[in-house]
């Protein structure tokens, strides 16, 4: 059974979805491209202070993006491939990041929600609790469940 404790978070929906996993806060922003590697996941970037970390269907928080606007479509062929995070959460709204989650929800059906939260609903996140993410028009809530279980 899973059972949430009510939302942690309140935020603005910036790509509309819903998913739930274990939290990964980033220590820096991430460039996805030359980043993550989209067949395995992982964060490949060798100045990253969490490189070899796996990022498949984790709820990934990160203050946002870095770099190259082909991020996205990093972020659409790892979500294709099923290795992508299972929602992100940002401080700043990102462009790249939303076009990546958007590309993949129209050419593989996929969604991917991504979330903008303010900096104290954001420093509430810690690696490793288990959340729920719903993001719908306009307004989105971040809930920690316990009950969940992940493969890897």
């Amino acid at each position: 059974m899973i059972r949430s404790s009510g939302p942690v978070c309140r935020g603005v929906t910036l790509v509309e979805g819903a998913a739930e996993g274990a939290v990964l806060v980033l220590d820096a922003p991430l460039s996805l491209w030359g980043g993550m590697n989209p067949d395995s996941g992982v964060i490949i970037d060798r100045q990253h202070p969490q490189c070899g970390t796996g990022l498949t269907g984790r709820i990934l928080v990160m203050t946002s993006g870095r770099g190259s606007s082909s991020s996205s479509s990093v972020l659409a062929e790892a979500t294709r491939a099923g290795t992508a995070p299972a929602g992100i959460v940002l401080a700043e709204p990102d462009e790249i990041v939303v076009l990546g989650a958007l590309v993949a929800a129209e050419l593989y059906g996929a969604t991917l929600p991504v979330v903008r939260l303010e900096g104290t609903d954001y420093s509430r996140l810690r690696t490793g609790e288990e959340v729920r993410v719903t993001a719908r028009a306009g307004a989105a809530t971040i809930e920690r469940v316990a009950g969940l279980s992940h493969a890897g």
